[in-house]
């Protein structure tokens, strides 16, 4: 079938677009570089065409707060209204565990209005709900560093490899639509402080991580749980040591 994957030059993006394209799939990657602005509407109706499926796991380049909501407000409607138009039967769009608990800061409130949009559409669809990215880990550190050290809160962590993300949400992508939600997380949950105290251990870093039931996450305090899974979500395979022992490999 054919697959629109928006943000699909990002990092989840081309993930997807190649495992999708290994099963047989017609996986098209629309994004600003490939001449495809949800924005602005700019190639959304021609990128739609023959489509039956469409991945939404663009990202605001800003986090600010009014650029971020303007962001997925309405780059969700300009993409709903195109696929209305196209007859698309299957939305589906990337999102992120916690969104719906307090507290939230600016960008979960973002996420929140887009699966609005979503859910208030006519447009069948599945919300995959995911942790955080092994991928973001250096930025989340550097984010919470005062001075030589780095603020963390005792709260439960499980975040996983974006290549587990990706195979979550592209089964998700060719099954039928789940008009809800279905969370993914990563195989090994601990508390973020001691997380990030055996992340810079193994990085080498010389940052020394304090335990604040204070610090903030992307701008908010979080609670015990507002990070992590419901039971029953979908875990993924890859633990975060051998994630980072490939990636050191690879480059």
């Amino acid at each position: 079938m054919k697959i629109v994957v928006i943000g699909g030059t990002g990092l989840i993006g081309s993930k997807l677009v190649t495992k999708l394209g290994e099963h047989g799939h017609e996986a098209v990657a629309a994004s600003p570089n490939t001449g495809v602005n949800t924005l602005t509407g700019e190639g959304l109706a021609e990128v739609m065409e023959g489509a039956q499926v469409v991945i939404d796991v663009s990202n605001s380049p800003s986090f600010e707060e009014a650029a971020v909501m303007e962001f997925f407000e309405t780059s969700t409607r300009n993409l709903l209204a195109a696929e209305a138009a196209a007859g698309v039967g299957h939305h589906v769009a990337l999102s992120v565990v916690g969104t719906e608990r307090p507290p939230g800061n600016a960008y979960f409130r973002a996420k929140i209005a887009q699966e609005k949009l979503i859910e208030e559409s006519s447009i069948p669809f599945s919300l995959v709900h995911a942790t955080q990215f092994f991928e973001f880990v250096r930025r989340i550190a550097d984010d919470a560093t005062d001075g030589d050290k780095v603020r963390m809160a005792p709260v439960l962590f499980q975040p996983m490899a974006g290549d587990d993300v990706a195979q979550a949400v592209g089964r998700v992508a060719v099954g039928t639509p789940l008009n809800g939600r279905v969370e993914v997380a990563g195989p090994e949950q601990s508390r973020m402080d001691e997380f990030f105290r055996d992340a810079l251990a193994s990085w080498g870093d010389p940052r020394e991580v304090v335990t604040d039931p204070h610090a903030t996450y992307f701008g908010a305090e979080v609670l015990e749980r507002s990070l992590v899974p419901e039971n029953g979500a979908t875990l993924g395979k890859i633990r975060y040591r051998d994630w980072q022992s490939q990636d050191a490999a690879g480059k």
